[in-house]
């Protein structure tokens, strides 16, 4: 079978002699002309308003590997090779290495389950790293071990990453018991589950936990897979999982320099519908703003899914010891901690946050290699 071209009204056909056949509009074809990219930098230089919407080629024709493209309202012939096209032909997405399948976790994979590995072999090899990177991300939770009593330690893992992100806490933040807190992370009372600053309008991403010291009775920590929680919620209570994936909640954090507000569904779905993000926070979740006669309906789905989170089914405990950095999907797993006793010990962990634009960045590049 040989490759055939078929010129329509509107479109270009191509059929590949593997029998792939890809449907290509006559507009899509001259907006992507390889000669309309800047040569440097690759950003597309062509100005879409230059030509009619109904513009059409006067020939196409094959030359070896390639598709030449004659157009009205230029000499030169757009050049396409027919590998490249049969790669983004119109309906199939571009490769991704950062689009991998997640991983939901519920309690039988115990604290014992959560992966681990060392901060001198993701130092020693890239491939480490990668993997690391890959198995996080699927994940959503893992625990670098071995590193250094020294807050950039931490943070070093973070800039290999890419930019860290800076909130209204500062580039990074100590999670000690502070006087005159304006968190209750700065407090020794415990912390159910959640995710953190959803009030923001773009929450952080991946968030870095090193822990410096834990001598303190109690202080242990907590995780949920609030995917897993939210696919289960969609199967058990389907009228709940539509009004968490539809209403949203007025999140708000404020203090003396600060106030921040967002709105934010608790469960957010992607374009494919799948879970894609979590946005829990009851301590910063504001006066709630609903109609009255939706919120019987909104605090019923509310109180199911926090019921459910907090079930000996979804959750794990652990312990962090000094040297340890919990890494977890702030978007996905939510976190808590146990209350703790500072007169039996000092606790001190050194947070930060890298946004999920930046890990998945890194995971492409890093499998150009």
């Amino acid at each position: 079978m040989q490759l055939t071209l078929e010129m329509g009204a509107e479109r270009l056909d191509i059929r590949w002699p593997d029998g792939t056949e890809g449907q290509f509009p006559y507009i899509w074809l001259r907006d992507t002309d390889p000669a309309g990219f800047h040569p440097l930098t690759g950003e597309r230089a062509f100005d879409l308003t230059s030509v009619p919407l109904d513009i059409a080629p006067t020939s196409a024709e094959v030359d070896g590997a390639d598709l030449l493209l004659q157009w009205p309202e230029q000499t030169q012939a757009s050049r396409f090779a027919l590998d490249w096209l049969w790669t983004h032909r119109p309906g199939v997405g571009r490769a991704d290495p950062a689009d991998l399948v997640p991983t939901l976790w519920r309690a039988e994979a115990g604290a014992a389950g959560v992966p681990r590995v060392s901060a001198k072999a993701m130092a020693d090899s890239e491939d480490v790293f990668a993997s690391w990177l890959r198995v996080t991300k699927q994940y959503g939770l893992s625990i670098i071990e071995g590193l250094a009593d020294d807050t950039g330690a931490g943070k070093e893992i973070g800039r290999r990453i890419g930019h860290l992100r800076e909130t209204n806490f500062g580039l990074g933040f100590e999670v000690e018991t502070k006087p005159d807190p304006n968190n209750l992370a700065y407090t020794a009372d415990a912390l159910p589950l959640h995710t953190d600053l959803p009030n923001q309008e773009v929450p952080p991403g991946f968030q870095f936990l090193h822990c410096l010291a834990n001598e303190a009775k109690g202080g242990g920590s907590t995780f949920c897979d609030g995917r897993a929680v939210a696919e289960d919620l969609r199967r058990t209570d389907p009228e709940a999982f539509a009004v968490l994936t539809t209403v949203t909640v007025p999140f708000r954090f404020h203090d003396a320099q600060t106030d921040l507000r967002s709105r934010k569904p608790v469960i957010v779905l992607d374009e494919k519908g799948a879970v894609s993000e979590i946005c829990f926070n009851a301590h910063l979740a504001d006066i709630l703003d609903l109609p009255a006669d939706q919120m019987i309906e909104f605090y019923r789905a509310y109180r199911v899914f926090m019921q459910m989170m907090r079930g000996d089914e979804y959750t794990i405990s652990l312990k962090l010891n000094a040297g340890e950095m919990v890494v977890f999907n702030n978007r996905a797993v939510l976190h808590g901690r146990a209350s703790f006793d500072p007169s039996t010990g000092y606790r001190h962990l050194h947070g930060f946050y890298v946004d999920r634009g930046e890990w998945d960045s890194r995971l492409r590049v890093m499998a150009r290699a």
